[in-house]
């Protein structure tokens, strides 16, 4: 990777539509060469995915809830059984493994107080959990899917 990766990288975690020729334009390649490059950083896997983000209160989906889980199992057979019961719910957007007094947090949205207590009821009916707290955010200060690329390992040639 190198300052045109970068940049390149940059714009595309604000606008992933952005057409490749005003990319090009913006980090000084011509259109195929910024391809290639693109190209080469989906193969590679630093481009996971391209997606839309999108605006939770027109999707009805405005209330956030920060789940911690503790647990007293701490097998690999409850952990993966845990997993797929989370995988399974759309309003659980995030789900980490911690480190510290919290086993699990994860991050659910939901239209209100009324579905995340559905949410839960469902939850706790397919897994046992020791101790769920549930907070919920009142008021986003702030949000970003784009990465810091300040921390991105670059080449020789690039520092």
């Amino acid at each position: 990777m190198d300052k045109i990766d970068r940049k390149i990288l940059t714009l595309l975690q604000k606008d992933a539509t952005m057409p490749v020729a005003e990319i090009g334009r913006k980090v000084g390649l011509s259109t195929t060469p910024c391809w290639r490059r693109i190209q080469k950083m989906e193969e590679d896997g630093v481009i996971k995915r391209r997606v839309a983000v999108l605006d939770p209160a027109k999707v009805n989906a405005g209330v956030t809830v920060f789940v911690s889980v503790k647990t007293n199992e701490h097998s690999e057979g409850w952990l993966r059984k845990f997993a797929t019961v989370v995988e399974d719910f759309s309003e659980v957007v995030e789900f980490y493994r911690m480190s510290g007094d919290v086993d699990y947090l994860l991050r659910i949205v939901v239209p209100d107080i009324g579905a995340y207590d559905s949410f839960y009821k469902k939850l706790i009916a397919k897994i046992a959990l020791t101790d769920v707290s549930s907070s919920f955010a009142m008021e986003q200060i702030k949000y970003t899917t784009a990465l810091p690329l300040d921390y991105a390992l670059v080449t020789d040639d690039d520092k």
